[in-house]
């Protein structure tokens, strides 16, 4: 009698986190790097001082290299979904910067006794299909034997010095525009506790999957002062990140802030990633939260997001301009959420 074929493992279940919701806590992020300084030698315009979305080395006066990192654990079990998702979530640090991506370096970290070689090949067959999608080539890589899975790209960009973002620029008076719903995490974990529903999945994959090539468009527009996007830290830590780096404060109006659907809902019945709440006790002392908003609320404003939208914050006169790029990029869904004012750094949320 054959011996049956070993089952195959749901790659979430290999796993004690999942997505951007993997990020050490900002709380000991910040430790971290301060336990280990660096200076900056003149070349680098962009290194770790306002925790940005990646370096960037000045070649000369028309030419500035990104280089960005980024990999984690499964948020789906689809092996071809993870390593897209993965893709996305690398390449839209140098998005984020203003850049264009020109090369990757596969990250992948595999327990090869636990998965069949043909899964682990469908999650950088994933990864590849994106970066073709993103016009590039991933060129090479390095592989570990690892306890979990683990995959991701290391990015090369290019930017013009002068059209290079930040998100230490911003200006009191501008408007803040979100490329992308929140929503991610509280998806991720109801995939986790088996509570997502098929069409909630696609929405999960189609959303982390989006590109955010606006980015280099976006950061050619004048009026556009500064930019990052929003992952692990959730749209609150990511916002206080610009509000640090630029010295302002920023006010959001939960209203029109753009959420998947579901989401809030089950973000209700507590169906949330430790993440939100390891953020929110990171950064909760510098957000001032109306009464009237909800813990439900509360936990989507710090909810990490995988290969979350661009957030970006530009002057009023440029607004219709920035709403238009995003569209023409496949941001049909980019809202205004709030505006960026003088102060203390600091968010403030009303209903």
């Amino acid at each position: 009698m054959p011996t049956p074929a070993p089952s195959v493992p749901r790659l979430t279940s290999l796993t004690h986190g999942g997505g951007c919701g993997c990020k050490i806590a900002p709380a000991v992020l910040a430790q971290l790097l301060h336990a280990v300084p660096t200076k900056a030698i003149a070349p680098l315009l962009v290194g770790t001082e306002t925790g940005d979305d990646a370096a960037v080395y000045q070649l000369n006066d028309s030419q500035a290299i990104i280089a960005t990192t980024d990999f984690f654990m499964p948020i789906v079990d689809d092996p071809f979904d993870f390593g897209r998702i993965a893709a996305a979530n690398a390449l839209s640090d140098v998005y984020a910067m203003g850049g264009q991506p020109i090369l990757a370096l596969a990250i992948v970290g595999m327990p090869v006794n636990v998965l069949p070689v043909s899964v682990i090949g469908d999650i950088l067959r994933g990864g590849e299909s994106i970066c073709r999608e993103a016009g590039i080539t991933v060129a090479g890589g390095h592989s570990i034997d690892s306890a979990e899975p683990i995959y991701g790209l290391a990015v090369l960009g290019v930017v013009h010095p002068q059209r290079l973002k930040r998100n230490c620029d911003a200006r009191a008076g501008d408007v803040l525009v979100l490329g992308k719903p929140l929503g991610v995490g509280v998806l991720s974990a109801a995939l986790k506790r088996g509570r997502l529903e098929p069409r909630a999945y696609r929405t999960l994959v189609e959303v982390t999957t989006q590109l955010n090539r606006a980015g280099a468009a976006l950061a050619a527009i004048t009026g556009v002062h500064a930019m990052t996007d929003v992952t692990g830290f959730g749209l609150l830590g990511h916002l206080l990140g610009i509000c640090r780096g630029s010295g302002v404060a920023a006010e959001l109006a939960m209203a029109n802030i753009p959420l998947l659907d579901e989401v809030l809902g089950l973000a209700a019945e507590g169906v949330v990633t430790g993440a939100s709440g390891r953020n929110w006790a990171a950064y909760g002392q510098k957000v001032r939260l109306a009464p009237e908003l909800t813990a439900a609320q509360q936990a989507l404003l710090c909810d990490p997001q995988t290969s979350g939208g661009l957030l970006v914050s530009c002057a009023r006169e440029a607004l219709t301009e920035v709403m238009q790029t995003f569209a023409r990029h496949g941001a049909a869904r980019a809202v205004r959420i709030g505006a960026v004012v003088a102060g203390e750094p600091g968010v403030s949320v009303t209903p």
